[in-house]
């Protein structure tokens, strides 16, 4: 796939409420609703990933030429961070004289204690909008969501039928002149279990070449034949040929991160020689650079670089192989931190609490937790404050001890 190239699934969304496919019930509800527009209420979209209910949203918002104002739950979690965005959304009007339309993509992200007070806040911001507001979750019936379920009404997006998926990824075979065999591709919508952006990225990656046949497939469905991360590092490191070493991690069910991990951790236990050790770590460096860079921009094409880095630049930083196989072993970082965090967990939890009531900084919150302890003793403003905090028991013995 050439790396510049449009993702298929931003290329192939629904540019108008007719493309939706394999919704018309969901979608006739919405429409319903956005023509009557019932005061203090909200849709929320239950369904799982890649059935369309984002992109309908989208959809709509294009052809009935509304103003679209898009908030991921996951990204601004917290009570401020919503009534910031959510709530001068609600309050001002369109820049451009339009119809608004607000919607809150994954609102199942939000946790309870980690993302206190964000549930609230949209409840309350709904009651008071005058636009409406389309809230989308995996599991709209999750306890979390309880509150919001109550003044929402809930349209269900169902995992898209097999036929549908079929249909749709043939369409853009023909628009793209990918050669391919019906049977073939309706293997691959089969394999996607109703999730047709994973079958639209699945179709981009394997038909690189200009067609998607039986050998691409038999690629695609190894996939779901899993090995550990040793096995891949064993094929990496005992390598000098690129062709080899380049698919390494295909078949390793971990993400990014945690193979960087394995790999900084390993590379000086099988590299003994400074100069391989040290073209070897120039890699893993770069590879960091362009993870920095995804989470940064959401560039997700450098990707591909990353694991080329780790996989081909570490097999070529030596000069010939080591005859020698250490054992392989996870990095101890995770359970650093790990314990770590279990140390200071309830010095963090208050902190927490205590940065939303004093308009501080969670880190500077950190800071002053100890002067909460000796507060605690004044027994004038002990149940107050207490109150105030709404400090669990835990907490409270965590500050008197």
């Amino acid at each position: 796939m050439n790396i510049g190239s449009q993702p298929w699934i931003r290329k192939y969304s629904p540019d108008k409420i007719k493309d939706i496919v394999g919704q018309d019930p969901a979608i006739a509800k919405v429409m319903n609703f956005l023509e009557i527009k019932p005061k203090g209420k909200a849709l929320l979209f239950h369904g799982p990933t890649g059935s369309g209910k984002t992109s309908c949203v989208q959809a709509i918002a294009r052809e009935k030429d509304y103003e679209l104002l898009e908030i991921n739950a996951s990204d601004s979690r917290n009570k401020n961070a919503i009534e910031s965005l959510l709530g001068m959304a609600v309050k001002q009007r369109s820049l451009f004289a339009k119809e608004k339309l607000i919607l809150v993509d994954e609102i199942d992200g939000l946790s309870g204690r980690k993302d206190r007070g964000a549930v609230t806040a949209i409840k309350n911001i709904v009651k008071k909008s005058s636009f409406p507001i389309i809230m989308t979750a995996n599991d709209a019936y999750a306890d979390k969501l309880k509150v919001l379920r109550k003044l929402s009404v809930i349209i269900d997006f169902s995992p898209l039928d097999m036929e549908v998926v079929f249909s749709y990824l043939k369409k853009i075979c023909d628009k793209e002149k990918i050669k391919y065999e019906d049977s073939d591709l309706k293997t691959l919508a089969r394999s996607c279990n109703g999730d047709l952006r994973a079958a639209i990225n699945d179709l981009q990656t394997f038909s690189s070449d200009g067609k998607f046949d039986s050998a691409s497939l038999d690629f695609l469905l190894e996939r779901e034949q899993k090995e550990t991360i040793k096995v891949a590092l064993f094929k990496i490191y005992k390598t000098l040929k690129p062709e080899i070493s380049l698919g390494g991690f295909d078949n390793v069910d971990l993400n990014i991160d945690k193979i960087m991990e394995w790999v900084e951790y390993n590379t000086p236990k099988e590299y003994t020689k400074i100069k391989d050790l040290a073209r070897a770590f120039d890699n893993i460096s770069l590879a960091d650079v362009y993870k920095g860079r995804i989470r940064r921009w959401q560039y997700w094409r450098f990707l591909v670089y990353i694991y080329q880095l780790l996989s081909v630049g570490i097999s070529l930083s030596k000069n010939e192989k080591y005859s020698e196989t250490p054992d392989y072993k996870r990095s101890n970082k995770g359970l650093s931190i790990w314990m770590y965090n279990m140390k200071n967990a309830k010095k963090k939890s208050i902190a927490t609490k205590l940065a939303e009531v004093s308009h501080l900084s969670k880190k500077q919150a950190f800071k002053h937790v100890d002067t909460l302890k000796f507060i605690l003793q004044n027994d004038s403003i002990r149940d107050k404050l207490i109150e105030e905090l709404d400090l669990e028991d835990s907490e409270l013995e965590w500050l008197e001890r």
